[in-house]
């Protein structure tokens, strides 16, 4: 299986400054990063596209948390704040938590949309932590089954199908408002069966659509 990375080692500056949020709708997406532990064939930056929703999400650095805080700026403008952007931002974690402290003393709402793997790569049970200042999970369970995860999603950890159910059972007992999804349509995936999974494990479940980012 050929794993693709949206972070070459080399960069390349952008014509603007990085966008490191944007808003849509009425909710502020934070762009932490462009690392992923995935590699999912309908992800838009693996089929040569960075942007969303007019917004261009390519990063020629690493974004820097204060900066990001200062963008922010008032939380409670927005319905939420989300972690989402171009990559996995549970990957940095301590930034993550950091900007979402701040939210929350500000008195804005947090979520993070996340692939469920911030267990499996810190290696320890990190919802504790973001219990602290995380109001909202949208978790990426994709699939019903491994052999149709790993076809979709390209992991770069074994056992991460397995690893992302726990992690949603690990969720759903100490942050309040935990959901998972799966995209109706996508080949070989079974809607209801990860609805069955999700539900099982104490969280709601929601289909998700191909190309509809929010």
């Amino acid at each position: 299986m050929s794993i693709k990375r949206p972070n070459p080692s080399r960069r390349y500056a952008n014509t603007e400054p990085d966008t490191l949020v944007y808003q849509i709708d009425d909710r502020l997406y934070v762009n932490l990063t462009d690392r992923c532990t995935l590699a999912c064939t309908f992800c838009p930056k693996h089929n040569g596209c960075t942007e969303v929703k007019g917004h261009e999400l390519y990063l020629s650095e690493r974004p820097d948390v204060e900066e990001i805080i200062r963008l922010i700026d008032d939380p409670t403008r927005y319905a939420e704040i989300v972690f989402c952007g171009y990559g996995e931002p549970t990957l940095r974690l301590k930034d993550l938590l950091k900007i979402a402290r701040t939210v929350k003393a500000k008195g804005g709402r947090t979520r993070i949309n996340t692939d469920g793997l911030a267990n499996r790569f810190h290696k320890r049970d990190v919802t504790a932590d973001m219990a602290e200042c995380i109001d909202a999970l949208s978790i990426s369970l994709n699939a019903q089954d491994e052999a149709t995860y790993n076809l979709h999603c390209e992991p770069s950890m074994k056992g991460s199908h397995a690893e992302v159910l726990a992690f949603i059972a690990a969720a759903a007992k100490v942050i309040p408002d935990v959901s998972a999804t799966a995209i109706d349509g996508l080949e070989g995936v079974d809607v209801e069966r990860c609805a069955q999974l999700t539900e099982a494990r104490g969280a709601k479940f929601r289909a998700r659509y191909l190309d509809l980012v929010g």
